[in-house]
């Protein structure tokens, strides 16, 4: 298979998987989260995988959905909840995996590459790495909704009501990664991890995985990520002043520019955060 905007690579039981549109952050695309979903699904039928990465190439893990303007613009709730579908199915064919995903973090995670480092199973950090949701900052909310399930509720609101970022460090004291290592160290020490974890017998890892998800979707879990899908629909139909502004400024003088804009609103250098 063809494939532009990943690379797979399988090393005897771990498989890694770059994604690898460096010009755009590795921005999820829905020709990158097929092509994604397309090698989720060779790794599941490939009984020597045993683990698998999800790293990103260049200097970002992943920027989040792609915002580039599209030749047939969304309009319709059917048409975000298609949008969101596609996204969600791909995160949920790593939390159904039989194998476990470690996610590599080279550089900032933000929106929905956030919640990819959050549905994988155990999160790698380098120490450039940065973590957020800033897209409630434009008026959009995440679609895959697991930050309740990986932080408590005061944090959790903190992380999506504010929309900030926040450094490795953090990241790792408030649960969202496991571990810090330097940038240079984090292929190999992902790597390691892997193959401890391929070490072990496939059934134990295998069914441990199953045992501890299930535990959380008996919680509500599913129910949860789906009702999510659906905030996130409803918002990206509603109207604000912010969203109209920060969506002309990103048609009329490009996505930079709207970033630019919105960067400055919530700069801790910004006293008055109404203008």
């Amino acid at each position: 298979m063809i494939r532009e905007t990943i690379e797979l690579v399988i090393q005897g039981p771990v498989a890694t998987i770059t994604l690898a549109r460096p010009d755009k952050m590795n921005a999820l695309s829905d020709q990158l989260l097929i092509e994604l979903q397309h090698a989720l699904d060779e790794i599941e039928q490939n009984v020597s995988v045993r683990a698998a990465i999800i790293t990103g190439r260049g200097k970002a893990f992943c920027a989040g959905f792609d915002l580039s303007p599209r030749e047939e613009p969304f309009v319709t709730v059917r048409d975000w909840r298609e949008h969101v579908k596609l996204g969600n199915d791909t995160w949920w064919k790593i939390w159904k995996s039989r194998v476990p995903f470690i996610a590599a973090v080279n550089g900032y995670a933000l929106g929905g590459g956030c919640d990819l480092t959050m549905v994988c199973d155990y999160t790698l950090a380098a120490d450039t790495a940065w973590f957020g949701e800033p897209e409630i900052q434009f008026q959009s909310a995440p679609p895959y909704n697991i930050t309740p399930w990986i932080l408590g509720m005061k944090k959790a609101k903190e992380f999506l009501l504010l929309g900030d970022r926040v450094d490795a460090h953090e990241a790792e004291r408030l649960g969202i990664a496991n571990r810090i290592v330097p940038l240079n160290e984090l292929n190999a020490t992902a790597m390691q991890i892997a193959l401890r974890i391929a070490r072990l017998p496939p059934p134990a890892v295998e069914l441990n995985k199953l045992g501890l998800n299930r535990s959380y979707e008996l919680r509500g879990f599913t129910s949860t990520v789906e009702y999510g899908a659906e905030i996130f629909t409803q918002v990206l139909m509603s109207k604000s002043e912010e969203a109209e502004e920060f969506f002309e400024r990103m048609n009329r003088e490009g996505l930079k520019a709207a970033f630019k804009w919105r960067d400055a609103r919530f700069s801790a250098d910004n006293k008055d955060h109404t203008t």
